[in-house]
């Protein structure tokens, strides 16, 4: 797997804002994902990076916005807190500047530039763009267009929190396995860090391939 890939990134591209979402319990890591040592900073902090260098605006989704201060980016909370990500895509989309938003995972360190800019381009015509991973479509890391809110907002009123609940009532584009495929061959874009072990692996992956061992000792956070 290749880690984040922040250089070359190229001329940010309007009409879309990038939406971090961070509002996950972590309860399998025991530590906030986001807060990780990880390329001589925090994990947030690539991811931040690189979504920086293709949209003009960033926004992080956070119940918690003192946890983030050293972030240069607008902080919002949920609208409907206690809802899970569903709420969390809403208050990135009710937020954001743009007309559509890309919302990804605090906890992606295999995000590809070429992937998000390809769906960022789709989103013509459509409410929702969604690529289609090994295990099938991938919602948390997706474009969502304000068409949308009506339909989420109305889920969410009725504690219904699965993020697909919605789609069956707006414009779904999706982009097959095998369009992610040509881009992304091993599907890494959509692999996560949730437990140490993975955590570790991700490390000693990076120091194998140079990187510096910025602290190991993460629960330490």
């Amino acid at each position: 797997m290749k880690p984040i890939d922040d250089r070359n990134i190229g001329k940010s591209l309007a009409g879309v804002t990038g939406v971090i979402l961070a509002g996950g319990r972590s309860s399998r890591m025991g530590s906030n994902k986001a807060l990780l040592p990880y390329r001589g900073g925090r994990f947030i902090e690539a991811i931040h990076r690189l979504l920086s260098g293709i949209f003009a605006e960033v926004i992080l989704v956070t119940n918690h916005p003192e946890q983030y201060e050293f972030l240069p980016c607008r902080k919002v909370s949920d609208r409907y807190p206690g809802l899970g990500a569903l709420a969390g895509l809403h208050a990135g989309l009710y937020h954001g500047a743009a007309e559509h938003i890309l919302a990804v995972a605090c906890d992606m360190p295999y995000l590809n530039s070429a992937l998000i800019r390809r769906l960022a381009l789709l989103r013509y015509g459509a409410d929702v763009v969604i690529p289609e991973g090994e295990s099938g479509a991938e919602p948390l890391h997706a474009i969502y267009g304000r068409g949308c809110l009506p339909f989420m907002e109305e889920a969410l009123a009725a504690d219904e929190r699965r993020i697909v609940s919605f789609f069956h009532r707006v414009r779904v584009k999706r982009f097959s396995q095998g369009e992610v495929a040509a881009i992304d061959p091993g599907f890494d874009s959509f692999r996560n860090i949730n437990t140490p072990d993975e955590y570790y692996c991700l490390r000693k992956g990076e120091i194998k391939n140079g990187a510096q061992p910025d602290a190991l000792r993460f629960h330490a956070l």
